[in-house]
Order: structure tokens, then C-alpha cells, then sequence
């Protein structure tokens, strides 16, 4: 197997003081442990990172940004109004919140 044949894995890392893992990277690799271990030379040399994921591009399902708003609209904002604050009465004795 050429280089040009291996597959794409895309890299995420958390940081310590983070609380997502954030995508920084791709790389190829011949398997996943060969990817892990690439993933982690090129990716965790200032120690600052506390877990590390490596994904096949290929299991990566995405929306087009073409298609942003009609894939990530609401289908009827105005079926479900108790999701807007607008619809609720706050009864004085709340005050203020």
C-alpha cells in the first residue's frame, strides 16, 4: 500500500482546561493504531492535551453548507411557541429575574 492509498483520519483533541474535544487536524495512516500514535507526535508535544480522538474521515457524516438553512431551520417555529420566553407570564411576585 502506497502512501497516496492510506486512509485520512481526522484528529480531535481536549485540552486540560478544555471541556470539548476540537478538531486540529488530519492525517493518513496505514491502520487506526498507526493514526493514534501519529495523532499523538504531531499533535500532544506540549503535554497540554488530556484526551485525544482519531477518526476515519470516511465515518464522518456532514451537512452541506449550501443547505444550511433549509437542513438546519426549524421546520414551524410557530407549532411549538413555549420554546420562545415570549409565550410565558411571569406573575409579579417573581420579580425580577
Amino acid at each position: 500500500m502506497t502512501e497516496k492509498n492510506w486512509p485520512l483520519y481526522e484528529v480531535f483533541l481536549r485540552p486540560r482546561n478544555g471541556l470539548a474535544h476540537k478538531h486540529v487536524g488530519s492525517l493518513h495512516a496505514v491502520d487506526d493504531e498507526m493514526a493514534l500514535q501519529n495523532a499523538r507526535d504531531a499533535y500532544t508535544r506540549r503535554g497540554e492535551v488530556t484526551s485525544l480522538w482519531v477518526v476515519p474521515s470516511k465515518a464522518i457524516i456532514a451537512s452541506e453548507p449550501g443547505e444550511k438553512d433549509a437542513f438546519l431551520e426549524p421546520s414551524d417555529k410557530e407549532r411549538k411557541p413555549y420554546r420562545h420566553p415570549t409565550f410565558y407570564d411571569i406573575p409579579d411576585e417573581v420579580g425580577h429575574m
